[in-house]
């Protein structure tokens, strides 16, 4: 009964929240939620200066939350799948190479770059962490969310396939950093010495190619379960059943999950929905999964600011985090700007691509769950702490600013234009 009734809280405040900030606030529904949950528990904070009791009772009651597996075991597959269902598979063939280049080779990229600094910066602060555990930690802050920005872009009227390469890199980027977070786990775990190349490269293909075949083979038999029937009831549930059965025998296939459900999402939105379900059940099931995202991302950004109460903090953890934000988003500069000079010989980008791309690139829930996995053997509680600081400068300062952002940077593209246009 204890478990009902933290999800009841939970669901209430996430739409009490989400009311508050739709009919006063106004801003983009997941950062508005984040900023009422933090001015929640600020105030819990206050509160408790006067009566402890009530700052204890509930830290106490968010304990009971275990963050971790919530989102790794049950929001990410959700979020995932409602996210690649709609997406339009065409564009995002257009712009497979600059997606695949960014989620794989630029996520690595960004992966050693932050560790690396991080490493050495802990090292001139007097502290002796394990440089894998550094890159541990770059593996978990370097997948992007953007689901705080996409809607907030689309007003800035940004090129489109810059807006795709946002969206879709990011479905796929959260797996490609599972899978590098997984390796390195396990090369922490057993140890260099004990553990070959062939070992590691192996973890990373099994996962990362396994789960794209696995979502494919998930996608095509909802593809021929949906075929034969004609119920769209029955339709809405064959993706609910792809979705939890799916992400649960990807575990114990031992294949990523997550890229899993993206694969079946693609699958079941540019297939099953266009070519096999009944009129009825596309329709149904377009909503019910918009409405799932929608709703998990209102809980998600609700617990993220709620979290604030129980991880810990002080003035070193606050100062290195603060300095890890400028290493994130140096990370990834580099990691988008490398490979669009390599790429740019056979495909052009939108102006002011690396911009974008770089201060777009929100860090979001599965930073913060995969930093509550690490064991506190590997500095798992400062890399929480430091963690928590970077999501919560990318979603309120980055994500407040983004649209601003963004059209400034097209105002001054259309009037580099005009200028050239008259100057001829």
């Amino acid at each position: 009964m204890e478990v009902y009734n933290i999800i009841t809280m939970i669901v209430v405040l996430a739409a009490v929240f989400a009311y508050l900030n739709n009919r006063f606030i106004k801003l983009p529904s997941t950062i508005g939620i984040m900023l009422i949950s933090l001015l929640a528990s600020l105030i819990v904070i206050i509160l408790g200066i006067v009566s402890p009791r009530i700052f204890v009772r509930t830290t106490e009651a968010l304990s009971l939350i275990d963050f971790q597996t919530v989102l790794l075991r049950v929001m990410l597959s959700f979020l995932l799948f409602a996210g690649a269902i709609h997406i339009d598979s065409k564009k995002l063939r257009s712009e497979r190479i600059s997606i695949i280049t960014f989620s794989t080779i630029g996520v690595i990229i960004s992966t050693f770059i932050v560790g690396t600094l991080l490493y050495y910066i802990i090292s001139m602060i007097g502290l002796s962490v394990d440089y894998l555990y550094c890159l541990l930690f770059g593996s978990l802050i370097s997948p992007t969310d953007p689901i705080a920005v996409v809607g907030i872009l689309k007003k800035a009227k940004i090129p489109q396939s810059l807006e795709i390469k946002i969206s879709g890199e990011s479905l796929f980027n959260d797996g490609v950093g599972v899978v590098l977070f997984i390796s390195f786990s396990q090369i922490a775990q057993i140890g260099f010495d004990n553990i070959s190349v062939w070992n590691i490269v192996w973890i990373f293909i099994r996962e990362a190619l396994g789960g794209v075949l696995f979502g494919w083979l998930l996608g095509y038999i909802g593809f021929l379960a949906m075929r034969s029937v004609d119920n769209y009831v029955v339709e809405v549930m064959i993706t609910l059943a792809i979705v939890m059965g799916g992400y649960e025998l990807a575990e114990i296939l031992k294949v990523s999950g997550p890229l899993a459900m993206v694969i079946a999402g693609l699958f079941t939105g540019n297939r099953s929905m266009h070519f096999v379900a009944t009129d009825a059940g596309s329709d149904y099931i377009g909503k019910f999964w918009e409405m799932i995202d929608e709703m998990m991302n209102a809980i998600l950004f609700l617990l993220i600011g709620l979290e604030m109460l129980i991880i810990p903090f002080n003035w070193t953890l606050f100062a290195l985090g603060c300095i890890t934000v400028v290493i994130v988003l140096f990370g990834r500069l580099i990691s988008v700007w490398l490979p669009i000079t390599l790429l740019r010989y056979k495909k052009s980008f939108a102006k002011n691509t690396i911009p974008m791309l770089t201060w777009g690139a929100l860090r979001g829930g599965i930073s913060v769950a995969l930093a509550l996995s690490v064991p506190k053997y590997m500095y798992g509680e400062m890399f929480v702490s430091i963690t928590y600081i970077v999501v919560l400068f990318s979603i309120v300062v980055q994500g407040l600013s983004i649209g601003r952002f963004a059209k400034k940077l097209v105002e001054k593209d259309g009037e580099a234009t005009m200028g050239t246009i008259s100057g001829t």
